[in-house]
């Protein structure tokens, strides 16, 4: 997920979040979700599904955080979260809403299994992280997470099914970490698998 550095001939892609934002949404994020939930919107339908998947406690990775939201709401509701993003106003965010989080700054091909609090009985990418990734590390990243699991641990991904990432590249990419499947819903409420979200739950195998 590192941004391409121009002096090298072998660099990466550029990653497509920071191409497409230059990393300056926090602010327009936060602010977009806290008009939602002013207006009475439920805004933690991730958190709500991931939390049902598990035990009391549970240490939790919120892979590509962005403001914080669903990593907060998850250690409200009791579980151990650390949150990693590499877009700092993102981050910056995620600080001010909840100073007691535990914040990461950084690539996930890059922190170290210490710093998102390893091993992990469940990692977390909500809100189109995956389709984010940069490109040709997707699978990269997935190993490097399923690694970080518990035997029986769980990684539940939720993207836009039309956007760069299809359901069965997602699939493929699981199986080859090691991963099987468990179960795959159309949203996040557990809509019928299908159409233009995919939600898909993966576990290390035992």
């Amino acid at each position: 997920m590192r941004a391409e550095d121009p002096s090298s001939a072998e660099a990466l892609p550029a990653n497509r979040w920071l191409a497409e934002t230059g990393g300056t949404r926090g602010p327009e994020y936060a602010a977009r979700f806290a008009e939602l939930a002013g207006a009475g919107e439920d805004v933690h339908g991730e958190a709500a599904a991931v939390d049902a998947l598990l035990p009391r406690r549970a240490r939790v990775l919120d892979a590509g955080c962005g403001t914080g939201r669903v990593a907060s709401e998850l250690a409200r509701r009791g579980h151990l979260v650390t949150g990693v993003d590499l877009d700092a106003s993102m981050l910056e965010e995620a600080r001010r809403a909840d100073p007691a989080g535990r914040w990461v700054l950084g690539d996930l091909l890059e922190v170290a299994p210490e710093e998102v609090g390893a091993p992990l009985d469940a990692v977390v990418l909500a809100g189109n992280v995956v389709v984010y990734l940069t490109p040709g590390t997707e699978g990269d990243v997935l190993t490097r997470l399923a690694g970080w699991l518990v035997p029986g641990g769980l990684l539940v991904a939720g993207f836009a099914a039309d956007r760069h990432v299809a359901p069965e590249d997602l699939a493929g990419w699981c199986a080859a970490a090691g991963l099987e499947p468990v179960d795959s819903w159309g949203g996040w409420g557990g809509e019928p698998a299908g159409g233009d979200y995919s939600v898909q739950v993966h576990r290390r195998r035992r």
